[in-house]
């Protein structure tokens, strides 16, 4: 019976939600998003069922995320998001509650951490635990966070990007920037409108910034063929954008995350400054794959960069291995 200490790890994420169980790994990837009737409230689909319908449904039906800029928006829409995520991780063996870990944003206030215990608790788990992104993000991207020297990762998700200087496993000095892959999705479809008077939906923009986006002007640069609505006529046109339209777009939110850096730099003791010199800054988070982003981050602040592998499973890895530890993390977890 060793299914009743059941564990689970859950990346909570704005954009993508993972579920990481010890021994398995991570088990599920699908996108945060709900769809629920308007007439019952009933959730209707999630995550990936629930993505396709964005932008596709009548007016009965909401395709919603649940979650804004790494917090929960709405709550109850979130504790169904976290019912079927769990079900579904444990399939048969659900009636045995597990303990759930949650990874929440660094600057995430008490009532919102409450409202992630309970919703968690509400969607079947027996305890739950939180602990903060930057952490987990740090364990997942296999930094020695318990060592007696400064470490620094930026995480960067669909909501927020976390940063933050970890010693000993706790966080020295940490920023929390409600920018990440969203705003600059907003940004690329707000840019598309305004130079080609186009309108573009989420998911192409989305698009767009995975096929031809970067961080710095490209020598070669990229394109791509784009389809949308017309602001003037209404009717469908085909128009051809560029890389550069992209770093065009995104450079404003880019510079957000890059002052942000800069902050957590300037709050780092001289010591430990020394040591995120010598081996760099971490990137991890989905977003963090954007073309030429370390090389930004590292021009911008002097201190080099790198992407960690797997920059998307870092956090859910990292609450998996802080799960099977519990007793060796709980000062990282607990001391917040």
């Amino acid at each position: 019976m060793s299914w009743l200490g059941k564990k689970v790890g859950i990346d909570l994420g704005t954009t993508t939600v993972l579920v990481y169980v010890p021994k398995r790994g991570i088990i599920i990837h699908e996108p945060s998003v709900v769809a629920i009737s308007v007439v019952d409230k009933r959730v209707l689909a999630v995550g990936k069922e629930a993505k396709d319908m964005i932008g596709r449904t009548p007016d009965t039906i909401v395709a919603r995320r649940p979650l804004k800029d790494g917090v929960i928006a709405d709550y109850r829409t979130t504790e169904a998001m976290l019912r079927y995520f769990l079900n579904k991780a444990l399939g048969s063996m659900r009636f045995f509650r597990p303990e759930v870990m949650v990874a929440v944003p660094g600057g995430i206030t008490s009532t919102e951490r409450r409202a992630v215990i309970d919703a968690t608790i509400s969607a079947g788990a027996r305890a739950a635990y939180i602990i903060k992104e930057p952490v987990v993000a740090a364990i997942g991207a296999d930094i020695p966070i318990g060592s007696a020297s400064g470490h620094m990762i930026v995480d960067i998700g669909g909501g927020t990007s976390e940063i933050a200087v970890i010693s000993l496993g706790g966080i020295v000095s940490s920023q929390s920037a409600r920018i990440g892959g969203n705003k600059l999705d907003m940004a690329i479809m707000e840019h598309v409108r305004r130079k080609y008077g186009l309108a573009i939906g989420e998911r192409t923009s989305e698009d767009i910034k995975i096929r031809i986006g970067s961080a710095l002007y490209l020598e070669d640069k990229l394109e791509m063929q784009v389809k949308g609505r017309d602001m003037i006529s209404g009717l469908p046109r085909v128009i051809t954008v560029t890389s550069e339209d992209v770093t065009d777009a995104i450079q404003h939110e880019l510079q957000g995350i890059v002052e942000a850096i800069k902050e957590v730099l300037h709050a780092t003791p001289p010591e430990l400054s020394a040591d995120v010199m010598e081996k760099g800054m971490v990137l991890s988070g989905g977003s963090s794959q954007l073309r030429n982003l370390d090389r930004l981050f590292a021009d911008a602040t002097g201190v080099p960069a790198f992407v960690a592998e797997d920059p998307q499973l870092c956090v859910a890895k990292g609450t998996g291995i802080a799960l099977e530890n519990l007793e060796s993390y709980k000062r990282s977890i607990f001391s917040s």
